[in-house]
C-alpha cells in the first residue's frame, strides 16, 4: 500500500520520511512497541514505532494489521476535526513496516478516572459501574464529565474500539489524546470502553454536526472512504458507515449490548 503524501514540513512528513532511530522498548505494551526518535533536515521528534512483525495474531481480528487499524483510527479522528489521536503514519522502519506515532507526554496530575466509596457520582463525574476492590468490597468507578472525553466516546463508537482503557487516555495541557487503536473497526459490534457515563444520553449538537460530516466523507467515493479502503476491509468500512448512520438515527450515545464484556480488562 502506498501511503498518501504528507504535507511538506508537517509532523506527518517528519514521521514518514525522517530517519527512525530506536531508543528503547516500551515494556508494558502487549505487542512490540519501541520508543524512537525521528530526524530530518534539523528537525527531530520523539515517537512510538510498532512494527507489524511484532504483532501477536488475534483470532477475533484476523484481517489486516494492528498498525493499519491504528492509522485508520487517526484518519477518522482527523476527519472529525477533533484531533483526538496523535499524528500516526504507516512506514518502513528498522524492523519492517509498522505504525509510527507522535509521542505524547501525558500530564501526571490530570485525574480522569477515580474509585469512590459512594452510590452516586459527585457533580462533575459520571458513573461507569461498580468495581471489586478486595475483601468483598466494591467501589463506584467514575470518569470525569469532560467534553474532551465525551468527544472520544463518540469517536470510539464510530471506530468500534474494543479496548478503551484508562491507560490509553493521555491528557496534555488542554488537549486529550487517545492511543492504542489496534483492535478497532471490526464489522461486528465490539465496543468495550470505560467511557459509558453518557450511555443513552442525547448526543451534543457538536457531535451530530461532526457525524454528519463523517457521513459525507464515508459515502462511496468520499475522501475518508477512499483512505479507509487502503487500510481496512470493505466490510469494515461499510460497518463504520453503518455505525455513523445509527448514531445519527438514534441521536444518542450507545449503550452496552449485553452480549460481550462492556468494560475492557484490566480497565487501566
Amino acid at each position: 500500500m502506498t501511503p498518501p503524501e504528507p504535507p511538506a514540513g508537517s509532523l506527518a512528513e517528519l514521521l514518514t520520511e525522517g530517519e527512525l532511530t530506536v531508543r528503547g522498548r516500551i515494556r508494558d505494551a502487549s505487542n512490540a512497541a519501541l520508543y524512537c526518535t525521528v530526524a530530518r533536515d534539523g528537525r527531530e521528534a520523539a515517537c512510538v514505532y510498532k512494527p507489524v512483525a511484532g504483532e501477536r495474531p488475534l483470532w477475533d481480528f484476523p484481517d489486516g494489521t494492528l498498525a493499519q487499524r491504528e492509522v485508520a483510527a487517526y484518519e477518522v479522528s482527523e476527519a472529525t476535526g477533533w484531533g483526538l489521536v496523535p499524528v500516526t503514519v504507516l512506514r518502513d522502519g528498522p524492523y519492517g513496516e509498522g505504525m509510527v506515532q507522535q509521542w505524547i507526554e501525558a500530564a501526571p496530575d490530570a485525574e480522569l478516572l477515580a474509585l469512590v466509596d459512594a452510590e452516586e457520582p459527585e457533580p462533575g463525574w459520571k458513573a461507569i459501574g461498580l468495581a471489586e476492590v478486595g475483601d468483598g468490597r466494591t467501589a463506584l468507578l467514575v470518569h470525569a464529565d469532560d467534553p474532551r472525553l465525551r468527544r472520544l466516546a463518540v469517536l470510539d463508537a464510530v471506530i468500534n474500539n474494543a479496548d478503551r482503557k484508562g491507560g490509553h487516555l493521555l491528557p496534555a495541557g488542554d488537549r486529550l489524546y487517545g492511543i492504542d487503536h489496534g483492535v478497532t473497526f471490526h464489522a461486528e459490534d465490539k465496543l468495550r470502553t470505560l467511557l459509558w457515563g453518557w450511555a443513552g444520553e442525547p448526543l451534543t449538537e457538536e457531535a451530530l454536526a461532526v457525524l454528519g460530516g463523517l457521513r459525507e466523507a464515508l459515502a462511496d467515493g468520499g475522501s475518508l472512504a477512499t483512505r479507509l479502503g487502503e487500510l481496512i476491509t470493505p466490510a469494515e468500512t461499510a460497518a463504520t458507515r453503518a455505525r455513523v448512520e445509527a448514531l445519527l438515527a438514534t441521536g444518542t450515545h450507545p449503550e452496552p449490548g449485553g452480549e460481550w464484556p462492556a468494560i475492557p480488562w484490566p480497565p487501566v
